[in-house]
């Protein structure tokens, strides 16, 4: 998908108009791929990013000034982070540490969002505060499970590099004998 290919697609408008069902090539380059939509990580930043804006319109309409900032900033971040994974730039900038920006993203996304969707159901009683705290208990779930799969993610390539480690200690460990016992003589 990324980079766009090097033999572009023919002009979708031909001299008798533009041709019916096909897109513009410049703009099928911005879309992510179907197969990373569909795969889990793609359906959760979708979950996360639809979730978020969802609760965004909902304080807009009770006119929550307060809690509008939480639901926007994680939206943008998770369409961000959708586009990042989508267009493989975790690959591109290695100075960067993927993993763990988008594990304490969700962290805090799902600490935050359980606050104020608590505060928003147990302090308000218009119905868009109601709504927007139940998008955001939704929400607190999917970023939930997010991170936990994240977690996982990371300890099981921790727990490699320390097999990998172990094992090469265990060598060093077995020259050094063997050359203090080929001093010893």
């Amino acid at each position: 998908m990324w980079p766009p290919d090097a033999d572009p697609e023919p002009d979708p408008e031909s001299a008798d108009g533009p041709r019916s069902g096909r897109t513009v090539p410049g703009l099928r380059a911005l879309l992510p791929a179907r197969a990373f939509l569909c795969s889990l990580k793609g359906r959760l930043l979708l979950a996360e990013s639809g979730l978020s804006f969802i609760t965004f319109i909902c304080y807009v309409v009770a006119s929550a000034s307060a809690f509008l900032t939480v639901p926007l900033l994680e939206f943008l971040l998770a369409v961000y982070f959708l586009f990042a994974d989508a267009m493989q730039l975790n690959d591109k900038w290695q100075g960067l540490c993927w993993p763990m920006m988008n594990f304490l993203r969700c962290v805090t996304a799902a600490l935050i969002y359980f606050v104020i969707s608590i505060t928003a159901v147990a302090k308000y009683s218009d119905g868009a505060y109601k709504a927007a705290g139940v998008f955001g208990f939704f929400a607190t779930i999917v970023f939930a499970i997010d991170f936990y799969l994240i977690f996982n993610e990371v300890a099981k390539f921790l727990k490699q590099g320390d097999s990998v480690n172990e094992t090469t200690a265990h060598r060093t460990e077995g020259e050094d004998d063997s050359n203090s016992d080929s001093d010893s003589d």
